[in-house]
């Protein structure tokens, strides 16, 4: 690689300190035992907005001021948020046993990992029954306000997600990562959900706003559950990513080497919602890349009974 290029990489790396939660890694270890988070998690947001209305000093309702306080207490400025560095500290919360420095992108060139060459992948942990990587309650506490706030600002639904695809594209993923990541817009787009239903009825489909406004101070009346919110959508094994060509060449052959894995137990790669979440999420701005789904990959190639000499995947084709 070219001197030129090279010295890119480390400015973008250097940048991305700064700016970026880490990528994840679903591939690897998905047929360990861990113990689902959901409750921890729940019990860590619920405390937080409890916390937030005893320590409320104004004497108005103020929706942006209320969602501000929640973005700074669990999301953040900086490349992991805190929510995300709390989940991959505590104990309280069980981990996949991966760090990282071990992971399936592990020995990859740098001009196809980029930043992930020298900061590794974040830590993943199961939340309601998804594998899931830390990053993406950064998306959702961080990503997921901006998206609230430009909508307070009345930007239209096309505007907003165009932004949050336009994100992902530079800053935010191929030009740093070299991944488009769907379920971050996924969890950036159920984050701005979430800040909506802080004091919106419906905003989750039959359930009133976790909040309401009494005599100008803010009350909960609605827990909140990460269960409103977290799909198999949130997991990039289920929800494919889009990756640079260098980057999905070597991904692709390092699937291909996890199909022992997958034929013993291929329900944990496939996801019976496949068709329903990609027709939800259809309109945020994901790139179609399930051609890396396990079942796609992994699946024998043979010969049509017909004798025409087509052939068809075996497995589960979406």
């Amino acid at each position: 690689m070219c001197t030129r290029r090279l010295l890119l990489l480390l400015l973008l790396t250097g940048l991305a300190s700064n700016l970026l939660a880490y990528e994840s890694d679903q591939h690897s270890n998905r047929r360990a035992i861990v113990s689902d988070s959901i409750g921890v998690m729940d019990r860590k947001v619920n405390d937080t907005i409890a916390q937030i209305v005893r320590n409320w000093r104004r004497k108005r309702q103020d929706n942006k001021a209320f969602a501000r306080a929640i973005y700074h207490e669990l999301g953040g400025l900086y490349w992991a948020d805190k929510i995300e560095r709390w989940a991959a500290r505590t104990d309280l919360v069980e981990k996949y046993p991966q760090t990282r420095r071990h992971s399936i992108y592990r020995g990859m060139p740098i001009w196809a990992t980029r930043v992930n060459f020298v900061f590794g992948v974040g830590r993943s942990f199961k939340v309601n029954a998804v594998m899931v990587g830390s990053d993406k309650f950064g998306h959702f506490f961080s990503q997921g306000y901006k998206y609230y706030k430009r909508e307070l600002r009345s930007w239209d639904e096309e505007r907003l997600l165009a932004w949050g695809s336009f994100a992902e594209r530079w800053i935010f993923g191929l030009l740093t990562t070299g991944v488009y990541s769907n379920a971050d817009l996924v969890a950036n787009y159920e984050g701005m959900l979430f800040y909506k239903s802080l004091f919106e009825d419906d905003v989750i489909p039959g359930k009133r706003a976790i909040l309401r406004w009494k005599d100008g101070r803010p009350e909960q009346v609605r827990q909140f559950t990460w269960a409103d919110h977290v799909n198999d959508y949130w997991d990039e094994v289920l929800n494919p990513s889009f990756n640079v060509s260098s980057l999905d060449k070597i991904l692709r052959s390092r699937i291909r080497k996890l199909c022992g894995e997958y034929e013993t137990q291929p329900a944990l790669y496939v996801s019976v919602d496949d068709g329903l979440l990609w027709q939800r999420y259809q309109h945020i701005g994901m790139i179609d890349n399930r051609r890396n789904l396990f079942s796609r990959i992994c699946a024998p190639a043979v010969p049509l009974a017909d004798g025409a000499g087509t052939f068809q995947v075996l497995g589960v084709i979406r």
